[in-house]
């Protein structure tokens, strides 16, 4: 019987890893985007970046992290069995999902905060997800074979 490293993850478990880290980046950057938002919303036409800060740029890249991180996320669910990554995800997509369709017609504050704030709870799920699996995950997969040391 074989040995399984840890450092060694298998083909779909480094697609998960490369998912999360997508994820979060995708989540971080939608988060300082809308924190800047308000800043910027007069600069973004001069450079050519005006679709930036249209809805539909804002709800399409939404859609994408929410996507992503209901995949990525899930699927380390599956792997691990702990939930924190799922429970910080949670709120981050009702944030994120509320800020690019209700809070629309709110104050450029209201959006702001409520889209960056679900963007980073959904960026530190991602993180939290990707720590989990690498604590928890691959070492439930290392198999105790005649050359092992454990």
């Amino acid at each position: 019987m074989g040995s399984v490293i840890v450092g060694d993850a298998p083909r779909s478990t480094r697609w998960w890893h490369l998912a999360d880290r997508v994820g979060a980046t995708a989540s971080f950057l939608c988060a300082i985007h809308c924190a800047l938002l308000p800043f910027v919303l007069t600069v973004l036409p001069l450079l050519g970046l005006g679709f930036l800060a249209g809805h539909r740029f804002e709800r399409g890249f939404v859609m994408f992290a929410a996507t992503l991180a209901l995949f990525a996320l899930v699927g380390g669910y599956r792997r691990h069995r702990r939930s924190l990554p799922l429970l910080l995800a949670a709120p981050g997509l009702a944030l994120l999902l509320l800020g690019v369709t209700w809070a629309i017609n709110y104050p450029i504050l209201v959006h702001s905060v409520m889209v960056t704030c679900g963007g980073l709870l959904l960026a530190s799920a991602h993180f939290v997800n990707l720590y989990i699996d690498r604590r928890y995950g691959l070492a439930a997969m290392h198999v105790h074979g005649a050359q092992c040391a454990h």
